[in-house]
């Protein structure tokens, strides 16, 4: 009986105890190993590839685009449980082909194992249409263009019912009615049909921005959502999409080449983020993907430029050698892998932070193709102008406007000017007239060329943006400060610009010079993680920059000498802890001084214009040629606007000087 159930192994692998059995006893071992039907084997594989309806949409979407379609319309009902077809007008197939099509790892896209390392096509699994077959009553016509009749398969719960000849017009029709009817189980997953017919418009969306040049439409429970011809103009289909109010308020990502990697496409300005990365799309090769690398790449170009807890706004496009990614990594295609998941990161980052430096616009966002307005410095105020400006009985926004009891006091009041990137500058005010209205004068702010001005924030003159031109009107509840423009009317908020100034100022000395620290009176000791212990070992020199002096103290254990002047906790340990985790997401090609940003935007809140502080036109005027000189002067560092412009087509649409 050894012989019959190996024993002992067996007893050891397989728990069988027959083996001590008397010789005279026979008995047949039954294997617990088996081979699975075709059948069920197709319906564990529909479960990865088949995760709801919007995976079925994804799967045939991708054999349409390989298929080389021109127009491809997608059509549900009840969210796709009951009824999932998509048409395209593309190669087609003969008879051999469509049965082969249905064969478990059937493909036309991978031949030998180099291809796997090379992959350039979408539908190229070989278990897509039998899997969904499997779960569903399916159906697959098809023709090519020069065959006189075409082919139609059903199938039943991965039963083939039928083969008949087709005389439709050329390309291919898969339909799957009825999914999940065989697996009861699967179906009572899927969600209501709001849920699913979101996925479905998700999935629909980011094929179709990924293929402009294709035509696409969307029919649901018979309606038409969208129909969207095709384009070469990315942001038309954009707009197409998305609408044209979202769609103006993009920035273009310009088409450039970083360590191999070609990228392009439009991302969301400042104040335009959402809750979800529901619009943050990224593509690699014209395919939808997800990868690590980019959402940190993203999160790092965006950095001081995005609210916490939000996601920017994203359409980036990405072009580089397939043999340098693998996208079979994920039984549902959800994710790519990169072999240098760093060089891909730092290329994202660098891209999206070249273009929100470079932006010249208000938050307002990207112009409609109607010809720019440059804005015209305003004639100066004349004497008769600004003469009625002051005697004017009652204005509406009056800056500085002192109580008579302060009028004396204020005649020869000394004013701190805190906004000056290079330190606090005193400002004699003039004597106080407590009812000049700031109509006049009319000022043309740009970063002076005096002396004064050389030691502003962007160490690069060629770098100094061209600040817009406005006339101060006046200050709303003494934080907003209202500004005229040649497009309308622009908001600045005190507070938001003149943390970035601060911010900016700061960092530039971090980076040039290193944080001041303060040595504590009694050293703290830290016991970290052995995968924490790795990470601050390799960073002491960027944290001594940072202002944090600490040594290793023994195995697993740090000894804290000195913490940045300016850190205001009640708990340095949990702060430091926080530090680990940003070490632990740098690249090593990235600057390290990144660290820091975060407490500095911490630092610079404190000590920056708040709410209620009163500013004269000259500390308004230096608060905007600074705001201008920083390198991104739209948004404060928490991601917050500085500006928000209302041009004055949306306030005539507002007074119903024009039609809605």
């Amino acid at each position: 009986m050894d012989d019959l159930c190996g024993a002992p192994f067996s007893q050891a692998f397989c728990g069988c105890k027959n083996y001590a059995k008397p010789e005279s006893t026979f008995f047949i071992h039954m294997s617990k190993i088996r081979i699975l039907p075709d059948a069920l084997a197709s319906q564990v594989a529909a479960g990865e590839v088949v995760e709801r309806p919007a995976a079925v949409i994804r799967e045939l979407v991708e054999n349409s685009l390989d298929a080389g379609a021109g127009h491809i319309t997608v059509e549900v009902q009840r969210g796709g449980a009951a009824l999932i077809r998509v048409v395209d007008d593309g190669c087609g197939m003969s008879r051999e082909d469509a049965l082969l099509s249905i064969e478990r790892h059937a493909t036309s896209k991978i031949r030998t194992k180099e291809d796997l390392e090379a992959i350039l096509t979408f539908g190229f699994r070989g278990e897509a249409l039998p899997s969904i077959a499997s779960v569903s009553r399916f159906r697959l016509s098809t023709r090519e263009a020069e065959a006189l009749t075409g082919t139609e398969v059903e199938i039943h719960g991965g039963r083939l019912s039928s083969v008949s000849e087709f005389g439709g017009a050329s390309g291919t029709t898969v339909e799957a009615r009825s999914l999940f009817f065989n697996v009861p189980a699967r179906r009572k997953f899927l969600r209501s049909e709001a849920t699913e017919n979101a996925h479905i418009e998700q999935q629909f969306l980011v094929h179709a921005v990924a293929h402009p040049q294709v035509a696409f439409t969307l029919v649901r429970d018979g309606a038409v959502v969208f129909h969207l011809p095709g384009t070469q103009d990315l942001l038309e289909r954009i707009r197409g999409l998305v609408g044209g109010e979202l769609a103006q308020r993009l920035i273009e990502v310009p088409e450039q080449t970083i360590q191999g990697i070609r990228l392009w496409g439009f991302i969301g300005g400042p104040g335009l983020s959402r809750s979800t990365r529901q619009q943050q799309m990224t593509f690699l090769n014209g395919r939808p993907v997800e990868s690590h690398a980019i959402h940190y790449g993203l999160r790092e170009g965006f950095h001081t430029s995005l609210m916490k807890g939000q996601h920017p706004v994203t359409f980036l496009f990405m072009e580089m050698d397939a043999a340098r990614y693998d996208i079979n990594v994920h039984p549902a295609k959800k994710e790519v892998r990169f072999h240098d998941g760093f060089v891909v990161r730092d290329a994202v980052a660098r891209a999206v932070r070249q273009a929100l430096e470079t932006a010249d616009k208000l938050p307002e966002g990207r112009k409609s193709s109607e010809p720019a307005v440059r804005p015209v410095l305003p004639e100066i105020a004349t004497p008769q102008q600004q003469s009625f400006a002051l005697h004017t009985p009652k204005p509406i926004l009056v800056l500085n406007a002192e109580p008579p009891s302060m009028a004396a006091a204020a005649t020869s009041a000394v004013v701190k000017v805190p906004m000056v990137a290079n330190g606090p500058q005193s400002v004699a005010r003039p004597a106080a007239q407590p009812e000049q209205a700031l109509s006049s004068p009319k000022v043309a702010l740009r970063p002076s060329p005096e002396p004064a001005a050389e030691s502003r924030v962007a160490a690069d003159p060629e770098q100094v943006k061209e600040a817009p031109r406005f006339r101060i009107i006046g200050v709303l509840h003494k934080l907003y400060i209202l500004l005229e423009s040649a497009e309308g009317l622009v908001l600045m908020d005190q507070h938001a610009a003149h943390e970035r100034v601060n911010f900016e100022k700061m960092r530039r000395s971090m980076e040039q010079g290193g944080v001041p620290s303060q040595r504590l009176l009694m050293p703290l000791t830290m016991q970290v993680s052995p995968r924490d212990a790795d990470v601050l070992r390799k960073h002491l020199e960027t944290l001594v920059k940072l202002g944090i002096e600490i040594e290793p103290f023994g195995p697993n254990l740090f000894k804290v000498e000195a913490l940045p002047t300016f850190l205001k906790t009640d708990d340095p340990l949990t702060w430091l802890d926080q530090v680990i985790e940003e070490l632990q997401t740098l690249t090593p090609r990235g600057s390290n001084l990144r660290l820091g940003e975060d407490m500095i935007a911490t630092t610079v809140c404190r000590h920056s214009i708040k709410a209620n502080d009163k500013l004269a036109v000259p500390e308004i005027e230096a608060l905007l040629a600074d705001l201008f000189a920083c390198e991104m002067p739209y948004c404060c560092p928490h991601g917050r606007p500085t500006l928000i412009q209302m041009s004055m087509r949306e306030l005539e649409k507002k007074f119903g000087r024009l039609a809605p």
